[in-house]
């Protein structure tokens, strides 16, 4: 038996539409159920918040804030391995957020990711599948961060030096100055970072692939040929070389053409590029086995099963894909979950099927 992470309670003060809530979880399978517009997915942002320190549905912070207040405030209990830990995030009034386990602060909230590890699936993540690469590539680095400092750390530096890069091309064009030896330096930067993401990316989705492929199968109840594919300029390429090849791109174009964050996942069925065959149930299907299989590569790294946050998952799937799901992540995984829906009767029927104990809170 893996020690569990547990969540035993969080309470939110001017948190989106909570004035002030308390929760307490006194089981591993927690539904959440209420009306839309309740509150439920604000409940699991805010525990995704003490994972992560920052909202997975937006980028502000400020946009958390109740109406017609100043600054919020969120406390929560987590217990792993007979031990107890406050986490505390508040965003003053001044604007600034402040972060800390035990009343200690962080200097970095960087420094915080993977401590509680958290996976999250909800209902527009199938933008991971449908839109751009930008999408795919924050699923991947999400995963990766969790996993190692290091590579947190060179992907804030990449994308720091990316922005300087870029700043220096536009003022190229802009003063009509042929001086480009800053871009050498700058590229020297984006090598050292990027390289070490590329590797780490690369040998990453090696693991990644037949987890994917292993869990559609399940969840899909047959196999449907799925494949996973990475692609990124440097695997023909030097990073080095490639920035010398598009130099002169990138100062016509006044931005970097070559790099990690041009990477992207490649997801075919059947040989077939996946977004434009796949129906609405395979869609859901293929976000659900990229989540899992996030789910199980933390477990394994960790030593202990991650949280998973499942909002409105019943929505889109049909009966037979919602019991393989429910299945897995209640009976076969020993992790603490959270799941919201609108329905409470349904809520209780699939978790009484499951012969498992939970709890069900309503809104």
């Amino acid at each position: 038996m893996l020690p569990l992470l547990f969540l035993r309670s969080i309470s939110l003060v001017q948190f989106k539409n909570y004035s002030r809530g308390s929760f307490r979880f006194d089981d591993r399978i927690v539904g959440i159920c209420g009306r839309n517009g309740i509150g439920k997915t604000n409940l699991l942002d805010a525990i995704y918040y003490c994972c992560f320190t920052k909202s997975y549905f937006a980028k502000s912070d400020s946009q958390h804030v109740q109406h017609g207040a100043q600054g919020f405030r969120i406390e929560a209990r987590f217990e792993h391995a007979g031990e107890q830990k406050q986490v505390t995030c508040i965003l003053r009034e001044t604007g600034r957020k402040e972060f800390s386990v035990d009343d200690e602060n962080y200097e970095k909230f960087a420094q915080h990711i993977g401590r509680f590890p958290c996976v999250i699936i909800a209902p527009d993540d199938t933008n991971i599948i449908m839109d751009g690469s930008e999408e795919r590539r924050r699923f991947l680095d999400a995963l990766l961060s969790q996993l190692d400092p290091a590579y947190l750390q060179s992907l804030i530096d990449y994308n720091k030096v990316l922005q300087q890069r870029n700043g220096y091309l536009k003022s190229l064009a802009e003063n009509r100055n042929g001086d480009t030896g800053l871009l050498d330096i700058y590229d020297e930067q984006l090598v050292r970072y990027g390289e070490y993401i590329f590797q780490q990316r690369k040998e990453f989705v090696e693991e990644l692939v037949p987890l994917v492929q292993a869990f559609y199968t399940q969840i899909a109840g047959e196999d449907e040929q799925l494949e996973l594919v990475y692609e990124s300029q440097l695997l023909g390429n030097s990073f080095r070389d490639l920035l010398r090849q598009l130099r002169q791109k990138d100062i016509l174009l006044q931005r970097t053409n070559g790099g990690t964050h041009k990477d992207d996942l490649d997801f075919r069925l059947r040989g077939l590029a996946f977004k434009n065959i796949a129906s609405q149930g395979q869609r859901k299907s293929l976000l659900f086995a990229l989540k899992l299989a996030e789910f199980d590569i933390l477990k394994k790294n960790k030593g202990f099963a991650p949280l998973l946050l499942l909002d409105d998952v019943f929505e889109k799937l049909d009966e037979q894909r919602m019991h393989n799901l429910l299945n897995w992540v209640c009976v076969q995984n020993e992790g603490q979950i959270f799941l919201t829906d609108t329905h409470e009767e349904r809520i209780r029927k699939h978790f009484n099927e499951l012969h498992q104990l939970h709890q069900v809170i309503c809104l």
